[in-house]
C-alpha cells in the first residue's frame, strides 16, 4: 500500500480511522479502514459514501483522494483535518462557546457545504459537530457521508432513523419518511445554537422526549400546522402534545446578536416547508452586514482562543473566484487563511430588514464595548494588585501553538 499508518484517530460503527502519510508525496491523509464481512460483503454505507463523495468536490466537503480494495478490507483515503468541531469547541471555546467571528465563519462554511450538497441533490442526513472537520487554515468541511442519500423527483421514501437524536428535525421525530433538504437545515440551526452557547440546544433521551424539548423552546405548533404536516407526510400519526408557549431565542441565547437570532428563527421552523434553504441563508444579513458580531469582552488571560479569521463580506457588485490554497514552502510559517467565497443575491430580505437588524446590532455592540472596557479596567487593576503578568495564549504566528506544527 502507498500509505503508512501513523496513529489511530477513532473508531466508528463500521470503520476505524487512522492518520496516515503518502509514501510518494509525504502528504498527511486520513485512512478510513472498513473491515469486510465474508458473508455480508461491503457495507451499503461504504458504497453510498464512496459513490457520493466521488461527485462532491468542494472546499467545504472533505475530499476523497482514493479507494483501496483488498480481500479483507476497504480503505478510503481522505484529506486530513486536525480535529472535528466538537473537539474544537471543547479545546478553544469558553466552556464550549466559540467567539462570534469564529461562529460566523464556521456557520458560513457549514451552509456553503450543505448548499453544495443540496444543489447536487444529496441529503447529508447526519450533520452534527462530530461530523464537521476543521483544518489548520480554519476551513470547516462536511465529513462522514455514510448516511447520505441522493434524492430525486418524485421524492423518494427514506428511513426515519437518520441524524443523531439531538440534531433531528421534528418532522423526522414525528415519523416522516418523505423529508427533503429541510432536515439538514434543521441540523445546521442546532449546530449554530451550540456554537454560540457551548451546549446542545435540544437534549432529549428518545424521540418523544426530544420532540418535547423542541416544543418547550419553539412552542407547540397549533393544530393547523400539525394537520398540514400530517397531510404532506401521510405516514405521520399526530398525537396530543402539551401546549408550550414559544420562548424567545434571545432569552435562550442572550449573547447572540439580533442577526444571529433572526437567522436561527428561520432555520429552526417546526414546519419544514417554512424553513429557510441553505442557499437562502447564505445571503442573510448575519453574513452580509458589516457590523462586527462581537458579543462580549476578549478572552481572559490564559485561555486558548482559536485562529483569527478574515471573514468575507460579499459586495453585491464584486465577484470573487474561489482560491486554491497554496502549499507553504518548507520552513515557511503557515498563516491561517479564510477561503474567499462568491457573493450571493439577497432574494428574501428587504433593505428595511437589514437596516433594522444592523441598528440593533450597533446598539448592542456599543453597550457590550462599554462593558468590555469596564471589565478591562477592572482586570488591569486586579493584575496590578496581584503583580501578575498574563501569559499570552498565542504562538508566534498569532494562533495556538498546537496549530503551528508542520502538517
Amino acid at each position: 500500500m502507498n500509505y503508512i499508518q501513523l496513529e489511530k484517530l477513532g473508531e466508528g460503527t463500521y470503520a476505524t480511522v487512522y492518520k496516515g502519510r503518502s509514501r510518494t508525496t509525504n502528504e498527511i491523509v486520513a485512512l478510513k479502514e472498513i473491515h469486510l464481512d465474508a458473508e455480508e460483503g461491503t457495507p451499503s454505507t461504504a458504497i453510498r459514501e464512496i459513490s457520493l463523495m466521488k461527485e462532491l468536490k468542494h472546499v467545504n466537503i472533505v475530499r476523497l483522494h482514493d479507494v483501496i480494495h483488498t480481500e479483507t478490507k476497504l480503505i478510503l483515503i481522505f484529506e486530513y483535518c486536525d480535529q472535528d468541531l466538537k473537539k474544537y469547541m471543547d479545546q478553544h471555546g469558553d466552556r464550549g462557546a466559540l467567539d462570534p467571528a469564529t461562529v460566523r465563519s464556521f456557520m458560513y462554511q457549514l451552509l456553503k457545504g450543505t448548499s453544495f450538497c443540496h444543489e447536487n441533490r444529496v441529503l447529508h442526513r447526519d450533520l452534527k459537530p462530530q461530523n464537521l472537520l476543521i483544518n489548520r487554515k480554519g476551513e470547516l468541511k462536511l465529513g462522514d457521508f455514510g448516511l447520505a442519500r441522493a434524492f430525486g423527483v418524485p421524492v423518494n421514501t427514506f428511513s426515519n432513523e437518520v441524524v443523531t437524536l439531538w440534531y433531528r428535525a421534528p418532522d423526522v421525530l414525528l415519523g416522516s419518511r418523505t423529508y427533503n433538504t429541510s432536515i439538514d437545515v434543521w441540523s445546521c440551526g442546532c449546530i449554530f445554537a451550540e456554537m454560540i452557547s457551548g451546549v446542545p440546544l435540544f437534549r432529549g433521551r428518545d424521540n418523544q422526549d426530544q420532540l418535547l424539548h423542541i416544543m418547550r423552546i419553539i412552542g407547540t405548533p397549533d393544530d393547523r400546522v400539525l394537520r398540514k404536516i400530517a397531510t404532506e407526510c401521510p405516514e405521520i400519526t399526530i398525537k396530543q402534545y402539551p401546549k408550550y408557549p414559544k420562548i424567545s431565542f434571545q432569552q435562550v441565547l442572550p449573547k447572540a446578536s439580533p442577526q444571529a437570532i433572526d437567522l436561527l428563527e428561520r432555520l429552526l421552523q417546526f414546519d419544514p416547508s417554512k424553513r429557510i434553504t441553505a442557499t437562502e441563508a447564505l445571503s442573510h444579513p448575519y453574513f452580509t452586514s458589516t457590523v462586527s458580531p462581537s458579543y462580549g469582552p476578549s478572552p481572559t488571560p490564559g485561555s486558548m482562543p482559536p485562529p483569527q479569521f478574515n471573514f468575507p463580506h460579499p459586495h453585491p457588485h464584486t465577484h470573487h473566484q474561489q482560491q486554491q490554497p497554496q502549499q507553504p514552502q518548507q520552513g515557511q510559517q503557515h498563516i491561517p487563511q479564510q477561503p474567499t467565497y462568491p457573493p450571493h443575491p439577497q432574494p428574501i430580505y428587504t433593505q428595511q430588514d437589514a437596516v433594522r437588524m444592523q441598528a440593533q446590532a450597533q446598539a448592542q455592540a456599543m453597550a457590550q464595548a462599554q462593558a468590555a472596557q469596564a471589565a478591562h479596567v477592572h482586570a488591569q487593576a486586579q493584575a496590578h494588585i496581584n503583580q501578575q503578568v498574563p501569559v499570552a495564549p498565542y504562538g508566534a504566528a498569532g494562533y495556538p501553538a498546537q496549530y503551528q506544527h508542520a502538517r
